[in-house]
């Protein structure tokens, strides 16, 4: 009879102990909003803004490109010739317009004492006018084809990788026809939602923890990184199918953008990726 006694109290004790310890995890619990997401999959379309034939193609597949590089360029003699032709239409315009502006200052004087005619007068008025409109007129068409010229040359626009090279050398191409696809490396955000019942409980700036599911052989731990909240959707929307939560799918959840710290290249456009939101931390 006491070890039966001795038994059923040794029992009682580890249900209280494990009582106590599920009441513990799960007050803790609740300070920590788990979610999950995916690293937000940005890319840019880039193509020339006018035709022609591609000369060169100078970047690859899988190449980081920095902003402002010269990724690709198309044949531009053409277009440096219309250049050229405006610039002489330029110089020889601005001459006639200097030379009727000065011929109407110089007769001007005989114009206001009545020596010349008042129709006299008035041609010499408007061909300055008319002068001065052609060579304000070659002007802007100048800048037009130096656009036109440089546009035979395709920058990045930002840094990334090229995912996608879409074109080679000799193609004819049209303006607004991709050549390459670059996927952005910066800024790094996961998109990821939240239940409604946590709503009131983020806010901007607020800190997370950003967990891979890699393995860093450093530490035998799934390798983290630093965020924190920098948007919060005003709407609430029913939760995609691709979101991975412990409800039901049908509840309606605020999607929310968590913004990476520091990146580095172990990061990838599309990885999963699990959120934690301690509400203690500041």
């Amino acid at each position: 009879m006491k070890k039966v006694i001795i038994t059923m109290a040794f029992l009682i004790a580890l249900i209280a102990i494990g009582i106590l310890i599920y009441l513990f995890l799960k007050k803790d619990k609740t300070n920590i909003i788990e979610t999950f997401g995916n690293i937000e999959i940005r890319q840019v379309d880039l193509s020339f803004q006018v035709n022609g034939v591609i000369n060169n193609v100078l970047v690859e597949e899988g190449d980081y490109v920095k902003e402002g590089d010269l990724i690709a360029t198309l044949d531009d003699r053409d277009y440096s010739s219309n250049y050229n032709e405006a610039k002489y239409l330029v110089e020889s315009s601005k001459a006639q317009a200097d030379e009727d502006l000065s011929k109407y200052k110089r007769n001007l004087p005989l114009c206001k004492d009545g020596t010349i005619s008042k129709q006299e007068c008035d041609t010499l008025l408007n061909q300055k006018n008319y002068t001065q409109g052609k060579y304000q007129q070659n002007i802007a068409n100048l800048t037009f084809k130096k656009n036109q010229l440089d546009y035979t040359k395709l920058y990045a626009p930002q840094d990334g990788i090229i995912t996608t090279r879409s074109q080679e050398k000799g193609a004819r191409v049209s303006a607004g026809q991709i050549i390459y696809v670059m996927s952005l490396t910066k800024p790094v955000w996961i998109r990821t939602y939240i239940k409604e019942t946590d709503l009131g409980n983020i806010k901007y700036g607020k800190k997370a923890h950003i967990l891979t599911d890699t393995i860093d052989p450093k530490t035998g731990k799934k390798k983290e990184y630093l965020g924190y909240v920098g948007y919060i959707s005003p709407v609430a929307e029913f939760t995609p199918k691709t979101v991975q939560t412990q409800d039901l799918r049908v509840d309606l959840v605020y999607r929310i953008r968590v913004y990476v710290d520091e990146v580095d290249d172990f990061l990838r456009q599309g990885m999963p990726v699990s959120v934690k939101i301690n509400l203690d931390e500041a």
